[in-house]
C-alpha cells in the first residue's frame, strides 16, 4: 500500500473470495427510493437514525447466514429517474451502517456503492474494504486519486447512461435510454479497457481492479442480454468481473413482471453469468442466488477431480 495512505486505511483486508470461486455480494440499500422497493430508509424518517442501522445489521446477518461474502452498502439510488443525493446526506445514511456492520461482522467484506470521493473516504474510515463506483471514477475528479491512495479493491462500472434521461413504465419501472453504439461488444470492450487504464494511470494497482459491464445502464434490452451471453469476452480483458443483473428492468421486459417478481429471471441471468466467468454477482435475493451460484459451479466443475 502507498506510504502516503492515512493510518485509518492501513488495515488487513478479509480474504477476497472471488479469487477462488464466484462470490455473492448482497445489496444493502440504505435509501428510501430503491427501484427494487428494498430500501431500508423510510422516506419520512432521518436516514441516520438507529432504526435504520438496526435494520441494516439484521439484513446483513441474514445475508451472511445465507451465503453473502460481500455486503454492498449504498446510500443513493441509481434507479432511473432518481434524484441525486448531496454528499452529506449520503454520508449520514452510509457511514453509521458501515461502522455497525464492520463492528458486528469483522470477517465480512464491506463495499461502499458511491461515486463521490468524500463518501467513499468516510466509508473506508468507518470500516469499508471496497469502493464500488458506477461511474468508474469519472463523476468526481477526486475518486481515482482516492482509489490509488486507499489500496483497496475497486469496482469500475461501464456506464454511458445520461443522468435523469430515462423511460418510465407503470408496471416495469424505469430504464435508462441507450446511446448509439457502433459494434456494441467491441465498443464495450474498448471502453472498459480504457476505464481500467485510466485507473492504472492514476496509480490503482491492476490486481485491485474489478470490472462491471453495467447491465441496465445505458443499454437496450438486447444489449443487456448480449452482455450476459458474451461476458467471457469481458473476462478475457484480464480483470475479475462483477455482474449485477438482479431484478433489473431487462428481466421485467422479457418476462413482463414487476421488480418483486424477478427472482427466476435473476436466477437465469446469474447462472449464465457464472458459466461465462463472473467472479462476483451482486444480488438482492441472497439465499436463492447463493444456491444458484453454487449449483452452477457444481455442474461446471463436475468430473474435474476424477
Amino acid at each position: 500500500m502507498p506510504e502516503t495512505m492515512p493510518e485509518t486505511l492501513r488495515r488487513e483486508l478479509p480474504a477476497t473470495p472471488w479469487m477462488n470461486r464466484c462470490a455473492v455480494m448482497g445489496i444493502v440499500n440504505v435509501t428510501p427510493d430503491s427501484f427494487s422497493s428494498d430500501g431500508l430508509a423510510g422516506s419520512a424518517q432521518a436516514a441516520s437514525d438507529q432504526g435504520l442501522v438496526d435494520r441494516a445489521v439484521a439484513q446483513a446477518a441474514d445475508f451472511i447466514e445465507h451465503g453473502a461474502e460481500i455486503l454492498d452498502i449504498g446510500g443513493e439510488s441509481t434507479r432511473p429517474g432518481a434524484a441525486p443525493v448531496p454528499a452529506a446526506e449520503e454520508m449520514d445514511r452510509v457511514v453509521p451502517v458501515v461502522a455497525a456492520i464492520a463492528k458486528h461482522f469483522p470477517d465480512t467484506l464491506i463495499s461502499v456503492d458511491t461515486y463521490k470521493a468524500s463518501v467513499a473516504r468516510a466509508a473506508l474510515d468507518a470500516g469499508a474494504h471496497i469502493i464500488n463506483d458506477v461511474w468508474a471514477g469519472r463523476a468526481d475528479e477526486d475518486m481515482l486519486p482516492l482509489m490509488a491512495e486507499s489500496g483497496v479493491p475497486v469496482v469500475l462500472m461501464h456506464n454511458k447512461a445520461r443522468w435523469g434521461v430515462a423511460t418510465q413504465d407503470a408496471k416495469l419501472g424505469g430504464s435508462y435510454e441507450a446511446p448509439q453504439y457502433g459494434d456494441f461488444m467491441q465498443d464495450i470492450l474498448s471502453e472498459m479497457r480504457e476505464m481500467a487504464k485510466s485507473a492504472e494511470d492514476a496509480g490503482v494497482p491492476s490486481d485491485l481492479i474489478i470490472l462491471d459491464p453495467g447491465v441496465g445502464f445505458g443499454k437496450t434490452l438486447d444489449q443487456n442480454l448480449t452482455l450476459i451471453r458474451d461476458l467471457g469476452a469481458i473476462r478475457e480483458l484480464g480483470y475479475p468481473v462483477l455482474l449485477g443483473p438482479s431484478r433489473k428492468s431487462f428481466i421485467g421486459k422479457v418476462l413482463d413482471v414487476e421488480p418483486g417478481g424477478r427472482v427466476m429471471g435473476t436466477a437465469a441471468s446469474v447462472s449464465v453469468g457464472v458459466a461465462k466467468g463472473a467472479d462476483i454477482v451482486r444480488v438482492h435475493d441472497v439465499r436463492a442466488m447463493t444456491e444458484v451460484v453454487r449449483m452452477t459451479e457444481a455442474i461446471l466443475n463436475s468430473g474435474r477431480e476424477a
